[in-house]
């Protein structure tokens, strides 16, 4: 891993197939200059017939990583990550390419059974993890719980980012698809969100949001990125170049909320008011401190208004 990642280094994080042949103009040359970080598939998005040329495709990017990591500062590209198309995938990756451009694997299928199969492939190497949670179950609490348990105990712990909610795939299991006109949350992907922060959160995991598939409705978009934010997900996948900086700018933190974090955090007092609100640092403090952490990465709401005055 190149760099110690916050998953709010994150925002929002584009998958691209591994077929593209312009990874490296994304990566190296800021073709896409919003990008914080991405996702090169070799799953879903590549077919079984492309699977050859995906892997020739990524050794050629990998190379032209490798010769440029010298000259390359860690904070001029977005994170980068391989999602394999399944263990054994990774495992030949591990072995048989270098991987000192890339960040970290996201997990396809992650459950419990799979858990030891990953961590013997990556254990040895420096990558870190996203393990992506998508299959029947993730509807059962208790299959969660005990993964939850199972992660926070895990040799794993410390390599994984942040847990992934594959939103697209887990409808799939009930049939479903993602509503034209409403969001994830006013379906059965609301229960799931919520269950998952619900087990996860509290021992220390951060969440991702998943995509919303609706490309031109923005103010669907809009209305979803403020659901994550309400739930507590650090970062949400991007469908689309065209939805990052409205991801972006959903996520950063509203100026009145980074004032009280600030008040929270340094006050000598139990309990004080601020803006209309009671606040109580023996009980806000962690959510002050994950405010600060988001601002610091994702930007405070008012500056990106100022922003947008100045270039007018």
């Amino acid at each position: 891993m190149s760099k110690n990642i916050s998953p709010f280094m994150l925002g929002a994080t584009l998958y691209m197939p591994a077929t593209r042949t312009d990874l490296a103009e994304v990566i190296l040359h800021r073709k896409i200059p919003e990008l914080r970080s991405m996702v090169i598939c070799l799953e879903d998005a590549v077919s079984e017939e492309q699977i050859d040329m995906a892997l020739y495709n990524l050794s050629e990017l990998l190379d032209e990583l490798k010769h440029t990591a010298d000259q390359d500062s860690p904070d001029s590209r977005p994170l980068v990550f391989i999602r394999p198309r399944h263990d054994q995938m990774a495992r030949e990756l591990v072995e048989n390419y270098d991987l000192v451009g890339i960040d970290g694997f996201v997990v396809p299928k992650f459950t419990k059974s799979t858990l030891p199969f990953w961590w013997e492939i990556i254990s040895a190497t420096t990558l870190a993890l996203m393990p992506t949670l998508e299959t029947r179950e993730v509807y059962d609490v208790h299959e969660m719980t005990e993964l939850a348990v199972l992660l926070e105990n895990h040799a794993c712990r410390d390599r994984i980012v942040a847990l992934r909610i594959g939103g697209n795939d887990l409808m799939s299991v009930i049939s479903m698809r993602h509503p034209k006109n409403l969001t994830l949350y006013d379906g059965p992907m609301g229960y799931v969100v919520k269950m998952l922060v619900s087990v996860f959160a509290p021992r220390g995991f951060s969440l991702t949001a998943p995509v919303c598939e609706q490309i031109d409705n923005i103010e669907l978009l809009q209305r979803e990125l403020t659901q994550d934010v309400a739930h507590g997900l650090v970062g949400k996948t991007a469908i689309h170049p065209s939805h990052l900086n409205l991801i972006h700018q959903g996520l950063m933190v509203e100026k009145d909320d980074y004032e009280d974090a600030l008040r929270i955090i340094n006050s000598s007092q139990a309990v004080f008011k601020s803006q209309g609100a009671m606040c109580e640092p023996a009980t806000h403090r962690n959510w002050a401190v994950s405010v600060l952490e988001r601002s610091k990465y994702c930007g405070i709401a008012k500056q990106f208004e100022n922003v947008l005055l100045a270039s007018r």
